[in-house]
Parts: C-alpha cells; sequence; structure tokens
C-alpha cells in the first residue's frame, strides 16, 4: 500500500492470518486436563458461545459444587457426563452450529457425533498448519517448511509428563478411551495425514536438492568445457567449503537436526 510522506506515518500491508492447532494422544490429554483440575484450574469465566448464546443450565450442568474440583479422583472426573473433558479436541475443532450446539436434544447421539467427527476432521485437514505432541521433532520440521521460519533451537520432546507419569489399569486405559473415542479416531486420522505429510515434504525436499546439485554439476561441466575459471559460488559458495558441488546443503538437512521417532511407543504403552 502506498504511505504518505510524513514523518510520524507508521504504515501495514495486507496480513494473513491462518489457523493452527496441536493435537495430543486422547489418553494422555484426558488424564493432563483431569490434574490441571484436581490442582484447582477452573474455566468459570469461559462462556461456550454458540449461534450467539451460551447454553444453558440444563443444557450444560456442572460437575461439581463450590468454587472448583480441587482433589477430584479420576474415578469421579470420569463419572460426570456432562464433563467438557470427553472428546475435547473434537468438539473445538468441529462446528458446533451443525448439531444444535450444546442442545443435547437436537438430534440423536448418533448422528450428531457422526457430524461433530466429520466436521473437526475437515477443519483440521483444512487449516494451514496443524503438528502432534508426541512428534515434536517431526512437527517443528514441518512448521519450519510450511512457513519458511526457522526456530532458534530444536523443539524438546519431553516423556515424563503428569499424565505418563499416572499408573494405570487397562480397565481404566479402556474407559478413557471410551469416553473420548471420537477424539481417538480423531487423532487416527491426524496421525495418518500429519505423517503422510512428512513424508511428502521430505520427498519433495531431497527431490529438489538432487535437481539443484544436478544444475550445478552440469554447470561446472560447462565451465570446464569452455576454459573458465569457476566463481567463487561455485568455488564453495564463499564459506570455506571448497568440496565438489559447491558446498550445497546435503539432503536439505544440513542446518537441521536429524528427525528421529520423537515418543517412546507414541504413548502406547503405561
Amino acid at each position: 500500500m502506498t504511505c504518505p510522506q510524513l514523518s510520524n506515518c507508521v504504515c501495514f500491508g495486507r496480513r494473513n492470518f491462518y489457523y493452527i492447532t496441536m493435537l495430543r494422544d486422547p489418553v494422555s490429554r484426558y488424564l493432563s486436563e483431569w490434574k490441571h483440575v484436581q490442582r484447582g484450574a477452573t474455566w468459570k469465566t469461559a462462556l461456550h458461545m454458540c449461534d450467539g448464546r451460551s447454553p444453558t443450565q440444563d443444557e450444560l450442568p456442572t460437575c461439581y459444587n463450590g468454587d472448583d474440583w480441587s482433589g477430584v479422583t479420576l474415578i469421579d472426573f470420569m463419572n460426570c457426563p456432562s464433563n467438557l473433558a470427553n472428546n475435547r479436541q473434537v468438539r473445538m475443532l468441529a462446528d458446533l452450529s451443525l448439531v444444535g450446539c450444546y442442545n443435547l436434544s437436537s438430534m440423536n447421539e448418533s448422528q450428531r457425533n457422526h457430524i461433530l467427527l466429520s466436521s473437526a476432521m475437515s477443519n483440521l485437514k483444512n487449516m494451514a498448519f496443524y503438528g502432534l505432541t508426541e512428534f515434536q521433532r517431526k512437527t517443528q520440521y514441518l512448521f519450519e517448511r510450511t512457513f519458511s521460519l526457522r526456530f532458534i533451537a530444536a523443539f524438546t520432546q519431553i516423556n515424563s509428563t503428569r499424565a505418563a507419569n499416572v499408573d494405570l489399569s487397562e480397565p481404566v486405559r479402556r474407559r478413557i478411551e471410551e469416553l473420548n473415542y471420537l477424539d481417538v479416531q480423531l487423532y487416527d486420522y491426524a496421525k495418518d495425514l500429519f505423517l503422510q505429510r512428512f513424508q511428502f515434504t521430505r520427498q519433495r525436499e531431497h527431490r529438489e536438492v538432487r535437481l539443484r546439485r544436478r544444475e550445478e554439476r552440469r554447470w561446472l561441466r560447462e565451465q570446464k568445457e569452455q576454459g573458465r575459471p569457476w566463481s567463487p559460488k561455485h568455488r564453495g559458495g564463499g564459506n570455506g567449503g571448497g568440496g565438489r558441488g559447491g558446498g550445497l546443503e546435503k539432503g536439505g538437512e544440513g542446518d537441521f537436526p536429524a528427525t528421529t521417532e520423537d515418543y517412546t511407543s507414541q504413548v502406547a504403552r503405561w
């Protein structure tokens, strides 16, 4: 845009805003929220606005009396049918207007769940970017290449979380999965799509590097045949490399740590 010639003029061009999100293994996320609530966290100020209004007390009953739910046991946390921790990731990503917001009587449960999951998957797929908590290094790799940005430090995978330290019995773990079965389906879809994007991006990057190196060798052959001296750019890029191929990055990985599997067993074992 054009800015008038004024000394105190501050001009802003057109900006693009992108929606991004992070998903987490549903069992880990659920346990993490339970621990958070157990320490006294609440969402009292959350309005849960949908279609211009907040849900009524009948539509969204509270799970506890008093100021908070401090000290709640995992069993009590799971036993509240209106606990918003259940399938939170699907609900936060889906368009609730499609199912009558928090009015559960607007349609049957099966139809409601199908619409919510489909909406969440569609919105996730159409986001500019999303990452997975269990794949920090791969998330960083895709973020940097999606937005042409580089972080100063590599992402760190922290496995010793509060959720990971919860000793779960198999029946309790299955019960959490049942309570979050929409999130489980969403996460399976997200993980598969995420790894496909990661593999595609890696292969494309390697292909581009091979093409650049092939072009570099062709250029060098032509210079040699014509008896021309190499320019500084092609004698190592001015960085002291001096190696064959002009010191190009090998596979595009010279500036980035090797990407490995990030989360031991991807939270499959507790």
